[in-house]
């Protein structure tokens, strides 16, 4: 038999107090905070250019005038009307589209119907050059109607292009030849209503482009995401 003595309780009493302090640590966890969710951002489509066409080309520069600089601009009225001609020429090889299947036969036709005043327009072209550069004006004759006709076949413009040769070979079916100046004058700036909208559309991707990549691009880096948007 265990004879209890007033040390032993003292003893057991501070054992017991103790214990009591342990399993009361024990019991009580503090709460961990938890990390904030992340934010969800909506990242808009990026931009991307007008008419399917490349990311990387340089625009024509702004002339005072704040038109874009052209090949059809500042140019002779004889210059006008072969490059009008040379439109056409354009428009009834690149147009295949039904409906654009007018444009070829109107073509034939505007041809025939004005062979000698386009003659006539052509051999004021040489003279002109002629009278500029002497009498090595061919290549630079050449080298200018080249880019003449790579104006007129610039892709991404292609279907607006065919709409407005379609639109002034209508016309062209009721001109005179004696007239041909000045409809050639009034119906050239018509075809370069088509890149300059061209123009304008992309100068405004480039600058929407700008924006969306410095508030979003930080969130693509490293990737090669790409999106459309317009």
């Amino acid at each position: 038999m265990t004879i209890l003595t007033k040390r032993n309780l003292v003893r057991a009493g501070t054992a017991l107090a103790a214990l009591a302090a342990l399993s009361a640590c024990g019991g009580e966890k503090k709460p961990v905070a938890s990390a904030p969710a992340p934010k969800a951002v909506h990242v808009p489509q990026k931009p991307y250019p007008p008419n399917s066409a490349s990311p990387n080309l340089v625009l024509p520069q702004v002339e005072a005038n704040g038109l874009y600089r052209s090949v059809n601009r500042g140019i002779s009225p004889a210059q006008m009307t072969w490059n009008l001609r040379s439109a056409y020429n354009v428009a009834a090889l690149n147009c295949n589209a039904p409906q654009h299947a007018a444009i070829t036969p109107g073509y034939r036709t505007f041809l025939r119907t004005h062979a000698r005043a386009l003659t006539t327009a052509n051999r004021t072209v040489d003279a002109e050059f002629r009278a500029k550069h002497g009498t090595r004006f061919i290549p630079p004759r050449e080298a200018y109607m080249t880019e003449v006709y790579n104006h007129f076949a610039f892709p991404p413009t292609k279907t607006d292009f065919c709409d407005a040769m379609l639109a002034i070979g209508r016309d062209a079916a009721t001109v005179k030849s004696a007239d041909l100046a000045a409809f050639s004058a009034r119906s050239l700036p018509n075809v370069e209503i088509v890149f300059d909208d061209f123009y304008r559309r992309y100068a405004r991707y480039k600058t929407d482009l700008a924006a969306w990549e410095a508030q979003y691009g930080h969130y693509y880096a490293g990737t090669t995401a790409t999106g459309r948007a317009q």
